[in-house]
């Protein structure tokens, strides 16, 4: 008879051992694998991407067009097409002083000047340097906006950056700021200059 309580004991501790190795194995399966942070990073740039690569641009036409107002487009639209459908220029427009061969970006503001209008144009990445780049230590908030890619967010982050840390030294500094990454800086990287 011993030998049977024995037996039976060898049997709840190895019914209590499979048990523990059941609910040990389910509770692995539920927790889920966290990607490491620098694969997170580059998957959030890659997803963005593609959203952007795949969603509508929005830009604002002004100035010497037919039709002035906002446009959706498709994101490879150059100036040349967003014209097209403001009703193309009019008569006084200085067609000179715009880039109809640029490529748009959202958010991106076209104004067509008149015939003898002294201003600086916003169609192209003219504004805050006179070499055709942006100048990332002294552009405003709206000129940072001009930038592909870089909407209200980003250009109050830089801004903020900027004034915090004081000016950027080169380029690549703005990876340093809050929502740039390594793909967006490429995309406006032609665009910008420290000085």
């Amino acid at each position: 008879m011993k030998w049977i309580k024995t037996y039976e004991r060898w049997i709840y501790v190895g019914l209590i051992v499979i048990g523990a190795a059941i609910w040990i194995i389910q509770q692995q399966e539920d927790t889920p694998v966290q990607p490491l942070p620098l694969e997170q990073v580059e998957q959030e740039e890659q997803q963005e991407q593609q959203m952007e690569e795949q969603a509508p641009v929005i830009v604002d036409v002004k100035g010497a067009v037919k039709r002035a107002g906002v446009y959706e487009v498709a994101p490879e639209s150059r100036i040349h097409d967003v014209i097209q459908l403001a009703g193309g220029l009019t008569d006084e427009a200085d067609e000179t002083k715009v880039n109809l061969a640029m490529k748009v970006h959202d958010e991106m503001v076209i104004y067509v000047p008149k015939k003898g209008e002294d201003i600086i144009v916003e169609t192209t990445s003219q504004t805050g340097s006179s070499s055709g780049k942006i100048n990332i230590n002294t552009a405003t908030i709206e000129q940072l906006q001009t930038l592909q890619g870089i909407g209200p967010a980003k250009a109050a982050a830089i801004i903020a950056y900027r004034e915090e840390h004081g000016p950027f030294q080169k380029v690549e500094d703005l990876l340093n700021v809050s929502g740039i990454g390594s793909k967006s800086l490429e995309k406006i990287k032609e665009q910008i200059v420290v000085r």
